[in-house]
């Protein structure tokens, strides 16, 4: 059996490592990136044999567009395609910059765009593809501090719902997982204050696992899930039923 290629960006810890961890098997070969040579370095010691890390700097169009064009002359094509990079810096409206807000909005939200306009050509040839974008419950219910990354979170929803109307006649899938609070860096940024306010909120009482996401990414991946096209999937611990 043919392996299958997966692009996994923002791999180099939290959820993107775990991601990275389902697919390490041998039907599949796995691309991880991250900003750094010393992310790559760690991903490349996670996949050993099973693909390459490799250094992505997501905010410039031609950088992408070189990236890609490199993978695909080593492996060929891209069949699953997860959006995992993101970022963020909270501050009230009034003190966001428009460094701050065009970062944010490029790194979340345009090198998704750019990523799979590019791949997905392929997936269209091929009649294949699986597109999986990691969002936050911030896209839904929103956050003080956080109008810019709210809103690339949200913009990942009607991303999501338009493509899979466009593509899904071709076989390819696209789908959005929207993550509560997990155990990542960003619940480290917090005061024990902070988290035990959090904690209040989850009606389940606890942070959710990477691993949480990474199981559904793998699911979302597979023959299995191929009527599933569109959604918003929420892994949250109750603290939004939609």
């Amino acid at each position: 059996m043919k392996k299958k290629n997966v692009l996994v960006t923002g791999a180099r810890k939290g959820i993107g490592k775990s991601i990275l961890k389902r697919f390490i098997k041998k039907e599949f070969f796995i691309i991880g990136t991250s900003r750094t040579l010393t992310g790559a370095k760690k991903i490349q010691k996670i996949v050993k044999k099973n693909g390459f890390g490799m250094i992505l700097k997501i905010n410039n169009y031609s950088e992408i567009n070189f990236f890609l064009e490199k993978i695909m002359k080593k492996i060929g094509n891209i069949d699953i395609l997860i959006h995992n990079i993101g970022t963020t810096k909270d501050r009230l409206i009034n003190n966001i910059s428009k460094k701050n807000w065009d970062n944010i909005i490029n790194t979340n939200l345009t090198s998704v765009f750019y990523i799979t306009k590019k791949i997905i050509k392929h997936m269209i040839k091929r009649k294949f593809g699986r597109i999986i974008s990691i969002g936050s419950i911030s896209g839904f219910v929103g956050n003080p501090g956080q109008t810019h990354y709210s809103s690339s979170k949200s913009a990942l929803i009607g991303f999501t719902k338009s493509l899979s109307l466009e593509v899904a006649c071709r076989g390819i899938t696209v789908n959005l997982i929207s993550p509560g609070f997990i155990k990542t860096n960003m619940l480290n940024k917090l005061t024990v204050l902070q988290l035990k306010k959090c904690l209040k909120k989850i009606p389940m009482r606890k942070f959710g696992n990477p691993k949480d996401i990474a199981y559904l990414v793998k699911f979302l991946s597979s023959k299995k899930a191929s009527y599933i096209t569109g959604q918003t999937i929420h892994i949250n611990g109750g603290i939004c039923i939609l």
